[in-house]
């Protein structure tokens, strides 16, 4: 699938952490979080990012999904797809990613999802996971895609994305 003229690529991650985010269990993922985010947001190709309340050290899991304060979601927004894989494996996020299992259950179902958004529209996060939901039902389509749907897609292909626990 080929970046479609005017558009953006948007991407959301949902994983529920083992323990409440005051937890000493998930303590080392929650103190690197504001750092990630921030290394994130500072990388080229960086568009947007859904944000929580900017309490510091929380990151965006203000924003629970289903009402549980431990599912947690990362929605954001980028130029193209080279940018969004240069953050996930090319910085210190990858790091973070190898250990997700550490902090995150393991879900059994597709978590990730990615797909093309109009230049400038910030998508919710019902949208999203509307998305999210449309991959799991149906399958990788032009409607809501995963990395193995990207012939671009490269730095994927040698990290590979191991179905371990969501991040």
């Amino acid at each position: 699938m080929t970046q479609p003229d005017g558009y953006h690529l948007a991407e959301l991650n949902i994983g529920r952490l083992l323990a409440p985010t005051d937890d000493p269990r998930v303590a080392e993922f929650m103190a690197n979080l504001d750092g990630i985010n921030g290394l994130g947001k500072r990388m080229p190709g960086f568009v947007w990012m859904m944000e929580g309340s900017g309490e510091p050290g929380t990151g965006n899991t203000e924003n629970a999904i289903g009402g549980d304060p431990q599912q947690v979601s990362n929605l954001t927004v980028w130029k193209d797809v080279a940018s969004l894989e240069r953050f996930v494996w090319g910085t210190i996020h990858k790091q973070f990613y190898e250990r997700r299992a550490e902090w995150f259950e393991l879900l059994g179902q597709m978590h990730f999802v990615m797909w093309w958004v109009p230049a400038g529209h910030e998508p919710t996060l019902d949208e999203a996971l509307a998305r999210l939901d449309h991959l799991r039902a149906h399958g990788a389509s032009e409607q809501a895609f995963d990395w193995a749907y990207l012939k671009e897609a490269r730095m994927w292909r040698n990290h590979g994305c191991a179905q371990i626990a969501a991040e």
